[in-house]
């Protein structure tokens, strides 16, 4: 591979991994529209915990795009004359669905189950990401704090 071409695949890849971040969902994250809004305030305790996975993304383009980008770059290389072309789209193709596989991957996340027993004798079940390697533990007294639909377990 030539230094030129070393240096595009160099930079999609950076490009294809810098896109994978994704937004934490944790109980201390809040996004630019929760901000400066009311939350509304509960209390309870923690009756169990079940760590569970929340999927990672596979809505974005950044993935498939620079896969694609890459993969079309690499089949490029294959053959000569017509079967360059038919390389670059054979490599476009793969690259795209392993790129979305990759971004979906990167973007998965630790994430827990908290069943919560309400003062006022309501059960609720609330899944967000673990933050920290911490999990909630059964009979702590946690907070709950609702603005949309938008929930969140906090000390």
């Amino acid at each position: 591979m030539s230094c030129g071409k070393s240096v595009v695949a160099l930079l999609l890849g950076s490009l294809m991994l810098a896109g994978c971040a994704s937004p934490s969902l944790t109980g201390k994250t809040y996004s630019r529209d929760e901000a400066r809004q009311v939350h509304y305030v509960r209390y309870g305790v923690v009756e169990s915990v079940t760590p569970v996975v929340i999927e990672g993304r596979t809505d974005g383009i950044v993935g498939s795009g620079s896969g694609a980008i890459v993969g079309g770059i690499a089949g490029s290389n294959v053959g000569g004359g017509s079967g360059r072309a038919v390389g670059a789209v054979l490599g476009a193709v793969a690259g795209g669905v392993l790129g979305s596989k990759i971004e979906e991957s990167a973007t998965r996340k630790q994430g827990q189950e908290i069943m919560v027993r309400l003062d006022n004798g309501e059960t609720i079940s609330l899944v967000q990401e673990v933050e920290g390697g911490q999990f909630f533990r059964p009979g702590e007294r946690v907070r709950l704090l609702q603005s949309g639909g938008t929930t969140r377990v906090t000390y």
